[in-house]
């Protein structure tokens, strides 16, 4: 990181953050791809050089997105993705990272890497976890359909009524935490796109300190995108359900075990 930067990082602290930055934290980016070659000129080079590491995650990719992303990015880390799914692609990555925050970048161009100077500050200031919103003031989508539109917001709604807090976008893929709250989110259960919805979950019942900001979302630059509405839609109401039947379950076992002992 540069000095300016240390520098910036360090004056952002609270004391109720110190716990966490008695050094500036190291910062690793997680990008997971299949078949991204013709986007990552696009992504990669935009990724602040205060970054301390990036960790691309490839899915078995056949158009060389990993010999473009290493004669891009030299230090790039490389791993395989052991089974194909972005839940798969993430945890793994997150394995790997050695960074003190995580933040998520998607490989097809529809986030903007200078956001994470923004995301990495509010995290500073006191989140646990921080999530990009395309519908707070200051955000914008540029890539989602109507019927893509009122399927979030209704998910949204499903999940404000049972899980409470106050989001304002659910299926949103760029977000940035400390890889201490990582045991919370549970990634290793979800297998596909629904992990940012369990994500988003797990930080509500896990009561972390969430941060939405404002986030852009544009539209993919080459390529087709691997989400499949519907299927990827149903995934994401059974993800909210699983969830909510658990917490359920749990609620239940602390009425039993506050009878047991009242007895």
């Amino acid at each position: 990181m540069g000095e300016h930067f240390h520098n910036s990082l360090r004056a952002a602290l609270r004391p109720s953050t110190m716990d966490r930055a008695i050094v500036v934290p190291r910062v690793s980016v997680i990008v997971p791809t299949v078949n991204e070659a013709k986007n990552l000129p696009h992504v990669l080079p935009r990724i602040p050089a205060w970054i301390d590491e990036v960790i691309l995650v490839d899915g078995n990719s056949t158009d060389g997105t990993v010999a473009v992303a290493r004669e891009l990015m030299p230090d790039i880390v490389v791993i395989e993705q052991p089974r194909l799914g972005k839940g798969v692609a993430l945890a793994a990555g997150f394995a790997a990272a050695r960074g003190d925050i995580l933040i998520t970048l998607d490989a097809d161009g529809s986030a903007d890497p200078e956001e994470m100077t923004g995301f990495v500050g509010a995290l500073l200031a006191g989140a646990d976890f921080v999530k990009g919103s395309r519908f707070l003031q200051g955000g914008d989508t540029r890539d989602m359909e109507w019927y893509r539109r009122l399927g979030n917001w209704g998910l949204l709604q499903l999940v404000r009524l049972r899980f409470g807090g106050r989001y304002s976008d659910l299926c949103y893929g760029y977000n940035a935490f400390w890889r201490d709250v990582l045991p919370h989110l549970r990634v290793e259960s979800a297998t596909g796109f629904e992990i940012e919805t369990q994500m988003n979950i797990r930080a509500l019942q896990a009561g972390l300190a969430i941060a939405e900001l404002p986030s852009r979302e544009y539209a993919r630059i080459h390529g087709v995108s691997n989400l499949r509405t519907i299927p990827d839609g149903w995934r994401v109401l059974k993800t909210i359900a699983r969830l909510g039947l658990s917490q359920r379950s749990r609620a239940g076992a602390m009425v039993r075990n506050r009878t047991q002992r009242a007895g």
